[in-house]
């Protein structure tokens, strides 16, 4: 059987490209359809796909593994390849949070972190195993994303692919538990390290 990812996850790329190469709010209307013949995401392509992704992820439908990675090569020969990935990464993390009840969401905010850790590595375990096709894991302060098949892997050059996940993982804990701690990238496939891992600051703002 053919590898799959959740639907969200290429969406979070087209979005990302629809965001960023949306026009500046005071650019003269009359230079919109030109912008929309030089810029990807303004196209009926995009728009479409967009669509067709939406309601996959309505339906909790996966889609090719595939089919995400030429999503991900086609923005990783943009010269803002790095911007693009760091706001789909964002965006895939907010989507993926808003799958966690509101009742739970405010729970990991308002109360003491002694309490909310269980429960926050578990609701990140299920997102990331879920959306990111990952596997998360703590050790000491620290909490690890380990993705074993990268969407992203080799698809720009320096690595830059990777800021996807790096992006994602940091906005998923910003959300959860108000973390501004740093994200490392300490494995990396396109080094011949195995598996891709980052590493994150478990800096939750709340006393203990």
């Amino acid at each position: 059987m053919s590898a799959t990812v959740d639907a969200l996850l290429p969406l979070s790329f087209l979005e990302a490209v629809r965001h960023v190469d949306a026009p500046e709010e005071d650019v003269d209307a009359e230079l919109v359809s030109d912008l929309r013949n030089k810029r990807l995401g303004l196209s009926d392509t995009v728009y479409m796909q967009i669509r067709r992704f939406t309601d996959a992820v309505k339906r909790r439908q996966r889609t090719s593994h595939d089919e995400a990675v030429g999503l991900a090569r086609l923005i990783g020969r943009r010269p803002d390849a790095e911007a693009v990935f760091r706001a789909a990464g964002r965006y895939l993390a907010r989507e993926a949070y808003q799958s966690i009840s509101p009742f739970t969401r405010r729970l990991l905010l308002i109360l003491p972190s002694l309490f909310t850790r269980p429960m926050t590595l578990r609701h990140a375990r299920r997102l990331a195993a879920r959306y990111f096709n990952g596997r998360v894991s703590r050790i000491g302060a620290s909490i690890y994303l380990e993705v074993t098949r990268s969407v992203t892997i080799d698809t720009a050059p320096r690595s830059v692919g990777c800021t996807y996940y790096e992006a994602g993982l940091k906005e998923l804990l910003r959300l959860m538990v108000n973390s501004v701690g740093g994200v490392e990238h300490v494995r990396c496939g396109t080094r011949g390290e195995g598996t891709c891992t980052w590493r994150a600051e478990w800096r939750p703002t709340k006393a203990e």
